[in-house]
């Protein structure tokens, strides 16, 4: 019964879907009509069937409900509870009735809250958002059923991919996946606002806290995705430029140019037809990464559809939103007013380059993540990863970095490179100062070696606004900017330091013998056999000494999971201020000796640290921006009494 009425909920809500569509385009021709007045509340009750939906599926699979096609598929009784009900999106049917579901509470949200814009150009706003949400409900009730039964219950479930059992399965794709829907958000303004010819600063201002939450949630989602993988696939790496990590790069990448975007365009009223199209390429990336992860034509543990009618469903549903945008881009653009000019040398003009490099490195992500499958196509296999990336990435990620130090000491309109040149010279001066001691320290890798120069300069920089300002007056936003790009600094040297100076060591070492890797000193004290809920492994006892330092404990395992069954790494870590050391358990040999792995990575920690600051960074802007905003609407009710008061008089 639980599996119908989350069935039937999913039909009430792709109906409601079709009336928001209906009612929203009424609207364009009269928007007192009877049809545009239903627009709202439907956007509203949507929501909250679509999220019935999913707590009904949470519940299937909390409860085991081995009759579920989907729960046989991808859990088992023996599970923990964290992972039975993670499970529900750990699959293609369950990841994208959440997509879905937060689609659909984003536009009530929008539906509830939002009185900024024109009532026209919100009714087509939400028409937009519903024409997008018809596709997926389209997709998931005609062919992912997340509710079917099976003829007769399994007798067990056949569990969960192992690596999926974590708990970074329950935090990663949820944050991505409220990102992809932000961006969605972003695209349905864009839509409207094309469709009304109302773009300018107060489109953007109703915009902006939606781009800004997306992207707050991609860097989060990304950050804790990569941390994951670092720590369980035991292969020490902490970014593969596996197609699916590009996946979810890229629609950060393009929501980050958007952010630049459509702040100038709320703040300076500049970039209207540049911010329309990057909303339209930022939701794109979104659509490519769900065709990506779900078509089948990646194999990954990302990826969770092997079904090409699906994919070829995904990818008629990219065609008609991201073709029939672009077309209507291609004729409304004409009609879009220029906005205000500014200078080369201004503070638009260095986040118009910031943008243009971010939409670069953005291609040569979508190429080399593209090309690959286009080979493949025809036969030719070919391989696409760091030789590629790396350094033709790093061609316009150098400038767009050196560029982001001192674009924010600019004036907005118009300014000279003459009034900021002490900061330029002490920004170059440190660079050149850092990268002579890393130097001195032995590293020559020129990419790294670049890295933690621009970094140092970076973290300089993205101080350098405060000065001579009172802080206590500093604005919000302004603090969310600081930190942003200090996050940036801060984990562009881990990068660059792990690069740098990573150890690694791989040996065979017997019960009670020791190696080294770095400043640290494993010995092997024991191997014993352990047990878990749904798993057996090996366990090794590791005592590591760093330097004249006290020992830490270390039990990496290699486990064999009987539902599915599958072999895995489980890697331990040791943290320390400067570094981790990351410990990984292999095979016996035949003369009785373990196999272990060790890396020694310094300041490796710093990267997801970093993450962490920028969308920190992020959540500060947001907070600002929606008190500014407030501020400005009160002023203007205001203002507007006051015009009355005199008016009565």
């Amino acid at each position: 019964m639980i599996a119908e009425l989350g069935l039937a909920a999913l039909w009430i809500a792709a109906a409601l879907s079709v009336l928001q569509l209906i009612g929203g385009a009424a609207g364009q021709r009269d928007e007192q009509s009877e049809l545009a007045r239903l627009v709202r509340p439907a956007a509203i009750i949507q929501g909250l069937l679509a999220a019935f939906a999913f707590l009904m599926l949470l519940w299937l699979f909390a409860v085991t409900d081995l009759s579920v096609k989907l729960v046989a598929t991808n859990s088992h009784s023996a599970k923990p509870m964290i992972f039975k009900l993670s499970g529900a999106w750990g699959n293609h049917e369950g990841s994208m009735l959440l997509w879905i579901t937060v689609m659909a509470l984003a536009g009530g949200l929008i539906a509830l809250v939002e009185r900024r814009l024109p009532e026209k150009t919100m009714l087509a706003t939400l028409a937009a958002q519903a024409f997008v949400g018809i596709g997926f409900y389209a997709f998931l009730l005609l062919s992912s059923n997340p509710f079917e039964r099976l003829p007769q219950p399994a007798l067990e479930g056949n569990g969960l991919n192992p690596l999926l059992q974590d708990i970074g399965l329950a935090f990663h794709p949820p944050t991505l996946y409220f990102g992809y829907v932000g961006l969605s958000v972003a695209f349905s303004f864009a839509v409207g606002a094309l469709l009304t010819r109302k773009v300018g600063p107060d489109f953007a201002r109703a915009m902006r806290p939606w781009v800004l939450g997306a992207w707050v949630f991609l860097t989060l989602g990304i950050t804790a995705g990569s941390y994951w993988a670092y720590y369980e696939l035991g292969w020490g790496g902490w970014w593969f430029w596996d197609p699916v990590e590009n996946a979810s790069l890229m629609p950060w990448l393009a929501a980050t140019a958007l952010l630049h975007s459509v702040s100038v365009l709320a703040a300076r009223d500049a970039l209207r037809a540049w911010t329309i199209m990057l909303g339209v390429v930022a939701f794109s990336m979104s659509m490519l990464g769900t065709f990506l992860v779900r078509s089948g034509i990646l194999t990954s543990v990302h990826a969770f559809a092997v079904d090409p009618e699906r994919g070829s469903f995904i990818l008629f549903l990219l065609a008609i939103y991201i073709g029939g945008a672009l077309l209507l881009f291609a004729l409304r653009a004409g009609s879009v007013a220029e906005g205000e000019r500014f200078a080369i040398t201004s503070r638009e003009g260095a986040l118009v380059f910031n943008n243009v490099m971010l939409s670069a490195i953005l291609g040569i992500v979508l190429l080399g993540t593209l090309y690959p499958l286009l080979t493949e196509a025809f036969d030719v296999r070919v391989s696409v990863g760091p030789p590629y990336f790396n350094p033709v990435g790093a061609i316009f990620t150098v400038p767009m970095l050196i560029v982001m130090a001192v674009g924010p000491l600019l004036r907005w309109r118009n300014d000279t490179i003459d009034r900021i040149k002490m900061p330029i010279a002490m920004i170059a001066a440190i660079m050149v100062a850092t990268l002579v001691l890393v130097l001195v320290l032995g590293a020559y890798s020129l990419l790294a070696d670049l890295g933690l120069a621009i970094a140092v300069g970076l973290a300089i920089g993205s101080f350098l606004p405060l000065r001579g300002r009172k802080l206590s007056r500093v604005p919000i936003a302004t603090w969310g900017m600081v930190m942003a790009h200090f996050g940036i600094a801060v984990s562009l040297f881990g990068m660059a330091s792990e690069s740098a100076f990573s150890e690694e060591k791989l040996a065979a070492v017997a019960v009670g013998s020791n190696t080294q890797v770095g400043p640290w000193t494993v010995t092997l004290s024991e191997v014993e056999p352990v047990a878990g809920p749904n798993w057996t492994a090996i366990q090794g006892s590791l005592k590591a000494q760093y330097k004249d330092g006290k020992a830490i404990e270390l039990t990496p395992q290699s486990r064999n999971f009987w539902a599915p069954p599958q072999e895995t790494s489980e890697s331990t870590l040791a943290t320390r201020w400067n570094g981790q050391l990351y410990a990984v358990i292999g095979n016996q040999a035949s003369d009785g000796r373990w196999q272990l792995r060790l890396w020694w990575k310094p300041f490796v920690t710093l990267i997801w640290y970093g993450g962490i600051l920028v969308a920190l960074g992020g959540v500060l802007a947001i907070i600002g921006r929606v008190r500014t905003d407030l501020k400005r609407r009160h002023a203007k009710s205001r203002n507007a009494q006051r015009k009355r008061e005199v008016a009565a008089l």
